[in-house]
C-alpha cells in the first residue's frame, strides 16, 4: 500500500475515535494512534496527522455539505464510519492538489474495507452529487502536494 493510503486509513480511524469520543480537538488521539506507532514512514505520519487534524477543524464547514446530500438521513445517524470517511474525502477534495477521482476512488475503498456493505455506496453517491453539481472548490488550492498515493 502507498504511503498517502495508508496515510486515509489512519487518518480515517483517528477521526472515527475523536467522533466517538466526542473531543473537541484530536491531537492526543493523533499522537497516539498516528505519531507514536513506529510501524509507519514518517512521511506516512505527516500525512495522516494533516489530515486528521484539518479535517477536524473544518468539520463546521464540511458537515453541511454532507447533511443537504444525505437526503433522508438526519446527520447524527449517519454511521460514525462514513462519516469519518466523508469528512476526510470532503477536505482533501477542497484544500489538496490531489485529483478528486483519486479521493472519490480512495474513500470508496476505505468505505470497502472498513464500514458496512452499504457504504460504499453511499460515500459514492454523497461525494458524486457534491461532484455533479460543482459544490466543491474549483482550483486546488493550498496544503499538500499529492500523486494521490
Amino acid at each position: 500500500m502507498g504511503k498517502r493510503h495508508t496515510g486515509r486509513k489512519l487518518a480515517m480511524q483517528a477521526l472515527y475515535q475523536a467522533e466517538m469520543r466526542h473531543v473537541e480537538s484530536i491531537e492526543e488521539i493523533v499522537e497516539e494512534h498516528i505519531m507514536l506507532p513506529r510501524q509507519y514512514s514518517d512521511e506516512t505520519k505527516e500525512w495522516a496527522s494533516f489530515l486528521a487534524i484539518k479535517t477536524w477543524e473544518k468539520r463546521p464547514e464540511i458537515d453541511p455539505l454532507i447533511t443537504k446530500q444525505a437526503k433522508g438521513w438526519q446527520f447524527s445517524r449517519i454511521n460514525p464510519i462514513d462519516k469519518s470517511i466523508l469528512r476526510m474525502a470532503l477536505f482533501e477534495m477542497n484544500n489538496t492538489r490531489t485529483p478528486k477521482t483519486v479521493i472519490l476512488d480512495e474513500a470508496i475503498e476505505i468505505a470497502k474495507k472498513y464500514a458496512t456493505d452499504d457504504s460504499s455506496k453511499f460515500i459514492n453517491g454523497i461525494l458524486g452529487a457534491l461532484l455533479k453539481e460543482g459544490m466543491l472548490a474549483t482550483e486546488d488550492p493550498i496544503l499538500k502536494d499529492s500523486n494521490g498515493d
